[in-house]
């Protein structure tokens, strides 16, 4: 500060003429001594008043801790007294209401717990502890970072306190909360001063393995960055301000000289920690019985090519962020004295210094932007804070000492972006090892998901195996989605796979089993045709009505050929063929039965031969009753089709990995109404020929069709269960096994015994066998 200030009165275009003076108090980091100090420097001193004409303080550069700004911002804000901060970082010291004139050079921990935030997440660690202050820096840095991280999944496993003035057991407290807990990452949001009791007791007790996080405040200074301490906290990464080189500062720096100034402040304690002896000025006595001579400097010595540390001005941070406040405070009090006129163009004295009051130093510092020689804007936003720009900072061993090697940048923008980039592949991690990982839980992998554990934080969670139909193809995932309903999950719940059409194909088994058969029967029926048309005028074709038989066998026929429409992939045209053919040819089927059956019974029933009873039912009232009977199902149908016809289906009831194809018969009250004329008439039938069921004829038809009307009911009762209960193809599978029996069965027990006369025993095909004897 003294360095700043003796630049800017020898500088003759900032504040020409004017000389600025200063005045410095130490708070030893206690707000009640800040407090004291900042007040005795505003009210004036009694060493002040011994000058002339003291002007009013313009400024307070002060403090360096956030709870000393607080209590010395909160006091003077109501004065308007500005003071500009050059470390002082808690958030709350942003609130303009509380405290209107304070200002500062470094940024806020708004920013660096949005750097902080952005480390994490960089690294994914989803696990972390944190260390705080029991302070206003410390408690306010953890509540923005937790803020901050609860955004990207973060949780913080414990929040451990310490300060430096803290009792052994209560640092020993924090140090078996680390040991205890699974975390691999902790944030240390400390002053050096308050951690470093807790990294003693950390490498103490040998504590390795951690991957820490350090604040602005801790992660550059030099106590603990010793090759000891880096056995435990080697690695460390952190944020701090970007540094920056004066140039002439070390000049200054090396002509400091307990001679030239013998009351400067600071200097006779400084030179003697630098050069290693005690000035003493001409006249002073020097002390020699008391002390050893070593201990008393010559006059000689100087401090022009010392090496130490404090020399170095090329890594000046915060003592950078000094150097920008007292600016700050110059530049404001330039534009406060001065004016440029339009006309002349030359500066000009619009403001007396003994007329400046803190207030319009605090607006105008509100108001200042400038860049400074070294090409750095300096300006403040309407919370007096600087735009953030840091540096991150890693800890390696680099011969045998601790170094900080900047390995990336954080910045915001004016319009309030962030930008975060790591050097990552230039890290040196402890002993060469790669990133830790930090988590409560191992990720989910891949067709699992998340399932809080009760009790524990949301970072602490059991993977769970997604259910069938849902997937989880990411690894991490919260919940599993569901797949669409054409889809199903894969055996690693990672992928939704179509599902399996299934239909009764022609490939299959089951197809080609139905296939054969029906064709078989198609060709009985076509045979059994071709012999009674051989043998028409044979007795036994003539006792069995010509006619009507061949209407039934070319009906069977059809029949037979009816199941090869229930094969393969269902259309429109197949669906509503398959149910209307089925239907029609039944019903053609079963009214030809019907009317050999009245006319079985009629003949039987005639007591006279020739009598009118008989006649009544003769060739063309036989075809009446065929084609009546079939219309009304024809006519069943056509409505059927018109209204509500069958159509292709998608059902996925019967399995979640199947898509099954079939037919829907679009109406269910048509489809059981054309099965239930079918059984009307297969009633009848059976009804009728039960009646003439003992006629005395060797050759009686009335039994077959009764055998086979029962053989028609029976497989259709068992039918509608079972077609109920069937899944999938088998219900087509079912219906075709129904169709197919009840066919056999009616070409059998009726047909069969006459091809067996006909072909096998043609001596029993006569008339006299077929009458047999009957009592007329």
């Amino acid at each position: 500060m003294i360095f700043a200030i003796e630049e800017i009165n020898k500088d003759s275009a900032l504040l020409p003429n004017i000389t600025l003076g200063y005045r410095i108090l130490d708070s030893c980091a206690s707000p009640t001594n800040t407090l004291r100090a900042a007040l005795t420097l505003a009210g004036g001193s009694e060493e002040a008043e011994m000058v002339t004409c003291p002007p009013a303080v313009s400024a307070l550069i002060a403090e360096s801790g956030s709870t000393q700004s607080l209590a010395v911002a909160g006091t003077l804000g109501p004065f308007q007294v500005p003071v500009v901060s050059y470390f002082s970082t808690c958030a709350c010291l942003s609130n303009r209401d509380k405290y209107p004139s304070f200002f500062r050079t470094i940024p806020s921990d708004y920013f660096q717990a949005k750097a902080l935030a952005a480390l994490i997440r960089h690294f994914g660690w989803k696990w972390i502890g944190a260390i705080q202050s029991d302070n206003d820096y410390g408690r306010n840095g953890i509540l923005a970072f937790t803020e901050e991280v609860k955004n990207f999944g973060v949780c913080v496993a414990f929040v451990g306190t310490v300060l430096r003035t803290y009792t052994l057991d209560e640092i020993l407290k924090v140090v078996e909360m680390i040991k205890q807990s699974t975390v691999k990452v902790i944030l240390a949001f400390v002053p050096e001063g308050d951690l470093y009791p807790l990294m003693k007791e950390v490498l103490k007790q040998n504590i390795t393995g951690i991957q820490w996080i350090a604040s602005e405040a801790w992660i550059t200074a030099a106590r603990p960055s010793t090759p000891e301490m880096y056995q435990a906290f080697g690695g460390s990464l952190g944020f701090v301000v970007q540094k920056m080189a004066i140039p002439n500062l070390k000049p200054f720096l090396t002509a400091i000289s307990p001679y030239a100034d013998p009351n400067a402040a600071f200097v006779k304690d400084f030179w003697e920690i630098m050069v290693g002896c005690r000035p003493v000025s001409p006249g002073m006595h020097t002390g020699t019985d008391t002390e050893p001579p070593n201990k008393i400097c010559s006059g000689n010595e100087t401090l022009v090519n010392s090496q130490d540390v404090f020399f170095d001005v090329t890594q000046l941070r915060v003592s950078y962020n000094v150097y920008k406040g007292v600016y700050a405070v110059a530049h404001a009090l330039h534009q406060l004295i001065f004016c440029k006129s339009d006309s002349e163009r030359s500066m000009q004295p619009c403001l007396k210094i003994s007329d400046i009051q803190p207030k319009q130093v605090t607006d105008q510092l509100q108001k200042v932007n400038f860049r400074n020689q070294f090409g750095d804007d300096i300006f403040f936003d309407e919370n007096g804070d600087p735009p953030a720009s840091y540096d991150l900072i890693n800890w390696q061993l680099k011969n045998g000492q601790v170094q900080h090697v900047t390995m990336g940048h954080f910045s915001s923008s004016v319009n309030g972006d962030y930008k975060l980039s790591i050097k990552e592949d230039q890290i040196v991690w402890r002993t060469g090892k790669t990133v830790p990982t930090s988590l409560c839980s191992d990720i989910c992998p891949v067709g699992t998901r998340k399932a809080q554990i009760k009790g524990k934080p949301t970072c602490c969670f059991d993977c769970i195996p997604c259910a069938a139909g849902t997937i989880a193809n990411s690894m991490g995932a919260s919940d599993c989605k569901p797949c669409p309903q054409e889809y199903w999950s894969n055996e690693k719940k990672d992928e939704c796979v179509p599902k399996i059409i299934e239909f009764l194909t022609y490939r299959e088994p089951l197809g080609i089993a139905i296939t054969v058969v029906s064709l078989v029967g198609a060709l009985l029926s076509l045979a059994t045709i071709v012999v009674f048309i051989h043998y028409r005028d044979t007795p036994i074709v003539k006792a069995s009505n010509t006619e009507l038989s061949s209407f039934l066998l070319f009906s069977l026929f059809l029949c037979f050929l009816c199941p090869l429409t229930f094969i393969g992939r269902p259309t429109v045209w197949t669906c509503m063929l398959r149910h209307t053919a089925f239907g029609v040819t039944f019903a053609f089927c079963n009214s030809c039965v019907l009317g050999k059956t009245i006319v079985v019974v009629t003949a039987f029933k005639a007591t006279v031969p020739g009598s009118k009873l008989a006649g009544k039912f003769g060739p063309a009232q036989q075809r009446i009753i065929v084609c009546s009977c079939t219309l009304i199902q024809i006519v069943i149908c056509v409505l059927w089709l018109k209204l509500n016809p069958p159509f292709p289906d998608m059902v996925f009831k019967y399995s979640n990995k199947k898509i099954v194809l079939e037919c829907n018969p679009g109406s269910e009250a048509a489809f059981y109404s054309v099965l239930g004329y079918i059984g009307i008439l297969a009633i009848i039938c059976l009804a009728l020929a039960f009646l003439a069921r003992k006629l005395p004829d060797n050759f009686n038809e009335a039994k077959f069709i009764t055998f086979s009307m029962l053989i028609f009911c029976a497989v259709w009762i068992t039918f509608i269960p079972a077609y109920i209960s069937s899944p999938g193809k088998f219900t087509v599978a079912v219906e075709t096994f129904a169709i197919l029996s009840s066919a056999f069965g009616l070409l059998v027990s009726i047909f069969a015994p006459k091809c067996y006369i006909i072909l096998l025993k043609p001596e029993k095909n006569t008339k006299k066998h077929v009458m047999g004897d009957r009592k007329l």
